[in-house]
């Protein structure tokens, strides 16, 4: 996979990951769905989140991702997926909140943001089941704990339940 990241780093961030996580994350959940690849991840504070959450989703205050899929027409196919614009105060916030580990809250919203670039959603049930079902096996590939679940709960993975004798 060719893989071409700009990173933007618009606020100071304690726990904002390095640019080789960012990178290692976004070709964890890309995966074998495409070759070449194009995209910006944006750090940014609560501010320009409330402002690009309001002005694109018609929602007040900041948010942890928005995903900007890129949707232009054009002759050739290009290899540009969009952009992610992450906000680090709601980050590491939720982290605490979740008690997650930053980098474990951050490789997840890095994620779950490029599933949605690559046109996965959960807005029905279906969907949601699907997609947090693939976020989290490619958590557990990248040696992080299932997103969807408090860290201090034990994991039952379903399938091993279910392969373990009565």
């Amino acid at each position: 996979m060719n893989l071409a990241i700009d990173i933007q780093k618009a606020c100071a961030s304690e726990d904002a990951p390095d640019e080789d996580s960012i990178k290692r994350w976004v070709g964890a959940a890309i995966r074998e769905e495409r070759d070449d690849c194009e995209l910006t991840v944006r750090i940014v504070d609560e501010p320009e989140s409330a402002d690009l959450n309001q002005r694109y989703r018609g929602k007040g205050g900041a948010t942890n991702v928005l995903s900007f899929p890129f949707a232009a027409v054009t002759p050739e196919p290009l290899p540009v997926l969009g952009d992610l614009v992450i906000c680090a105060p709601v980050v590491a916030r939720e982290a605490v909140e979740q008690h997650k580990t930053p980098q474990a809250h951050w490789a997840h919203i890095v994620v779950h943001g490029v599933l949605h670039l690559l046109g996965y959603d959960h807005i029905e049930d279906s969907d949601a089941e699907h997609m947090e079902a693939l976020e989290t096996a490619i958590m557990l590939a990248l040696d992080f704990p299932p997103p969807y679940q408090a860290q201090n709960e034990p994991y039952n993975d379903p399938i091993a339940v279910m392969s373990t004798p009565k």
